[in-house]
């Protein structure tokens, strides 16, 4: 899941940025609006965790001219305590949820994954492929009650194959999914390859026949094998 956090405050955004990432997030940041603005019209994103109050574009501009560009990612306002006036506009112009300041990462971390959850339409978090399990929420992933550590961007890369298990995902899409405007296919070109080896090893996956296959020249593919 990929989530841009927009906020002028560098200190915050980095805060921010730090946590996510080790809640095994995919994080882009933007210190102000119309960074943020090219950003969304430009990127694909699961979650929009917004700052209202912004020098230039503020939070709520923002808002408003990317739902008038077409954009419907979930947005997580956050508003100064006792900003009862900006939360009701947001909401009004379609912001998702808000979150006053100061808060607790924990509070946070509980509105991304409902937002997340609601958003996909999956209201069971966890993702199952064989022995492999995948909560969404918790961002854990074990095999056979083993826990295995992955790192964000193999999160996401197995998130995405269990969502699609079953199908043949190219490497293009997969790329694209995990690294957006980011991947560069001249130079990244043996990325995916290494990280799908790591993602194999880690979950102890490495014979002919196992539930992660290469279609060569393709991409992959998870297999259920119970079906």
């Amino acid at each position: 899941m990929k989530i841009l956090v927009v906020d002028d405050d560098c200190t915050l955004l980095n805060q921010l940025r730090t946590a996510l990432e080790g809640g095994r997030y995919l994080v882009e940041t933007a210190s102000d609006g119309e960074e943020a603005m090219k950003k969304l019209l430009t990127s694909a994103f699961d979650l929009v965790i917004l700052d209202i109050m912004m020098p230039g574009l503020d939070g709520l501009s923002v808002l408003r001219e990317s739902r008038e560009e077409g954009v419907r990612t979930p947005v997580l306002m956050l508003s100064a305590k006792g900003d009862a006036d900006d939360r009701a506009q947001g909401l009004d112009l379609g912001a998702d949820d808000y979150l006053a300041k100061p808060f607790s990462l924990n509070e946070l971390f509980a509105r991304v994954r409902a937002l997340l959850r609601r958003a996909s339409g999956n209201g069971d978090p966890i993702l199952q492929v064989g022995d492999i399990s995948l909560d969404t929420t918790a961002r854990t992933v074990s095999r056979s009650d083993a826990v295995i550590e992955l790192t964000p961007k193999e999160f996401a890369i197995l998130e995405f194959l269990m969502y699609n298990k079953n199908r043949i995902v190219s490497r293009l899409n997969l790329a694209e999914h995990v690294w957006q405007d980011d991947f560069d296919p001249f130079s990244m070109s043996n990325f995916m390859d290494v990280h799908i080896k790591n993602i194999r090893r880690k979950i102890n996956d490495n014979s002919k026949d196992g539930l992660l296959r290469t279609i060569r020249g393709v991409g992959y593919i998870l297999k259920d094998n119970a079906q």
